[in-house]
C-alpha cells in the first residue's frame, strides 16, 4: 500500500520504517529539513536499538523515502499522523498546534485526489474528543475518513513494539456502521502481517480509543509513583522497598512490572500525558475523578529532590564537591532527555554548587543542549576519576554491571547513591562503599546477613501460619 507518515520524530520515524519493513511504499514528511536529510541518508537522528537497520533496509529497497513537501503525499491511500502533542506553556493541557497544522495542510493534498478513498489515521496521544474535531475538518472531502490508532511503543523497544505489538486499537466514528467496516478493512490491509501473526485487534469509538492510550499511561505512572510513595514510608520507618515490591509483585493482580522504586519517571510521554489527562478531565467537569494524578505527579517530583537530600546527608555542604552522575537520558537505551530525572537532579546539584560530571552512552549531546554549562564526559573511567560521590540515575546495563572493587579504584571516595535500586547493596558495601538507595535502610554485609530461610520441596519458603 501507499502510505504517508506525517511527523517523523521519534514515533513517526519508527512507524514509517516499520511500515516499509512490512512491505509498504512509505513516504515520511516533516517540516524539520535537517531531520529529513538525516533520515533520507539512513542516519538515525536519535538513539533507538534496531531502528537504523530497518531505516536503511527500507531506503535500500526503495520502499521508504522522506520529504518536506506535502504535495508529494498525494498518491498515499493512508496517512498516519505522528505529530508531537507537548504540554502547553500556559498550563497542563496538550498543545495540539502541530497536529492541527498538519491536518490543515493534509486536507489541501487530499482535495487533489478527486474523491479517491483516503484514510487518515491518528497515532498521537491526544485528549478525548480531539479525533472527532479533526474528523470534522476533513468532512468536506469526499471519500476521506479518519480513524484513531494510538501507539503503545516503549523507547528502547520501539521497533519491537511496532512490529510485534501486544494489541492494535482502532477508533472509529461509528462502531458497527458499514462505513466503519470499510475503514477497518483498509487499516487491516496495512497491518495484515501483524494480524496474521495473531495480534489482537480492538475496534471502538474514537473517544474510547483516545482514552485507552491516556489511561494506560496514567496507570503506569500511578504504579511507579505508588512504589515510590512506599519508598518514602520505608525510609521513614526502616523498611526495604525492594523487598516490599518483590512480595507484592507475586500477587498476579498486581504484577512485578513497574514496581522498582527509584528517582521516578520522565521522558516525553508519561509526565505531560498525565497532566494533559488532568486538564482534559477538568475541562469536562470531572476533574475530581483524576485528582489523584496530581499526587502521582508530586510523588514523582519529590523523588528527584530526595536524591539531592541524600547527597547532602553524605557530603554535607555540596559547594565545591566533585560528584559524578551516571546517566543523562530519562531511561536506558535512549538518548531522550525530555523531563529526565537524571538531568533535573544534575541541575539541582549544580545549583547547590557541586562540580558535577555527567556521563551517558548516548545522551550527552542532547543533555548539553538542555542544561547550560553541563560538564559531560563520554569516557566512564574519566568521568569517575576524582569523584567524591557517584550518583546512578539512568540504569544503563554497563552501570548495572559495574564491578564495585574495580570502580572503587577509580574514585576519590567510595560513596554511591543508587537512584534506581539496581545495585547489589551487600556486594557494594563489602567492597568498601557507602551506599544509599531510595527506599532502603542499612543493609548488613554478607557475614552479618541472617541465614536464608529453609526451602521446602515445593521450592517455596515456609511461612508461619500458613
Amino acid at each position: 500500500m501507499r502510505i504517508s507518515v506525517i511527523g517523523v520524530g521519534y514515533l513517526g520515524a519508527v512507524h514509517a520504517a516499520a511500515m516499509a519493513e512490512l512491505g509498504h511504499d512509505v513516504i515520511g514528511l516533516d517540516v524539520d529539513a535537517a531531520r529529513v536529510v538525516s533520515l533520507q541518508a539512513g542516519r538515525a537522528p536519535f538513539h533507538e536499538p534496531d531502528f537504523e537497520e530497518i531505516l536503511q533496509r527500507g531506503l535500500e529497497a526503495g520502499r521508504l523515502r522522506f520529504t518536506t513537501d506535502y504535495a508529494e503525499l498525494a498518491d498515499a491511500e493512508v496517512h498516519f499522523l505522528g505529530l508531537g502533542t507537548p504540554q502547553r506553556a500556559d498550563g497542563f493541557g496538550a498543545d495540539l498546534t502541530y497536529l492541527e497544522a498538519a491536518v490543515t495542510s493534509l486536507a489541501g493534498v487530499i482535495a487533489t485526489r478527486g474523491g479517491a478513498p483516503t484514510l487518515v489515521v491518528g497515532k498521537s496521544t491526544v485528549p478525548a474528543g480531539t479525533a472527532r474535531t479533526l474528523a470534522g475538518r476533513l468532512a468536506h472531502l469526499p471519500g476521506t475518513d479518519l480513524m484513531w490508532n494510538p501507539e503503545f511503543l516503549r523507547e528502547g523497544f520501539a521497533v519491537k513494539d511496532t512490529l510485534t505489538p501486544d494489541r492494535l486499537v482502532y477508533g472509529v466514528a461509528e462502531p458497527g456502521a458499514a462505513s466503519a467496516d470499510a475503514q477497518v478493512a483498509l487499516l487491516d490491509a496495512v497491518y495484515a502481517p501483524l494480524l496474521a501473526a495473531g495480534t489482537p485487534r480492538l475496534v471502538m469509538g474514537l473517544e474510547t480509543a483516545e482514552l485507552v492510550k491516556v489511561s494506560a499511561n496514567a496507570f503506569l505512572a500511578t504504579k511507579i509513583s505508588f512504589i515510590n510513595a512506599i519508598a518514602e514510608i520505608c525510609e521513614a520507618l526502616g523498611g526495604d522497598v525492594t523487598e516490599v515490591a518483590a512480595a507484592i509483585g507475586m500477587d498476579d493482580r498486581i504484577g512485578r512490572k513497574f514496581l522498582r522504586a527509584g528517582v521516578g519517571f520522565g521522558g516525553g510521554c508519561l509526565p505531560k500525558d498525565i497532566r494533559a489527562f488532568i486538564a482534559s478531565a477538568e475541562d469536562a467537569g470531572v476533574g475530581e475523578a483524576l485528582g489523584f494524578l496530581r499526587e502521582v505527579d508530586a510523588v514523582n517530583q519529590r523523588r528527584r529532590q530526595r536524591v539531592v537530600e541524600l547527597a547532602r546527608e553524605m557530603l554535607g555542604d555540596l559547594r565545591g564537591r566533585r560528584i559524578t552522575v551516571l546517566g543523562a537520558a530519562f531511561k536506558p537505551d535512549s538518548d531522550d532527555v525530555r523531563d529526565s530525572p537524571a538531568l533535573e537532579v544534575t541541575a539541582r546539584l549544580m545549583s547547590a554548587g557541586a562540580h558535577v560530571t555527567v556521563t551517558d552512552p548516548a545522551a550527552l549531546a542532547n543533555a548539553a543542549r538542555r542544561v547550560p554549562g553541563l560538564h559531560g564526559e563520554p569516557d566512564t573511567d574519566a568521568a569517575l576519576a576524582g569523584a567524591e560521590l557517584v550518583v546512578l540515575l539512568t540504569e544503563w546495563r554497563e552501570y548495572r554491571d559495574f564491578d564495585p572493587v574495580r570502580t572503587r579504584a577509580r574514585v576519590a571516595a567510595p560513596r554511591m547513591i543508587d537512584g534506581r535500586t539496581v545495585l547489589d547493596p551487600v556486594a557494594w558495601r563489602d567492597a568498601g562503599w557507602e551506599l544509599r538507595s531510595l527506599g532502603r535502610g542499612e543493609v548488613p554485609s554478607a557475614d552479618e546477613a541472617p541465614a536464608a530461610e529453609p526451602v521446602g520441596a515445593s521450592g517455596q519458603v515456609p511461612i508461619a501460619g500458613r
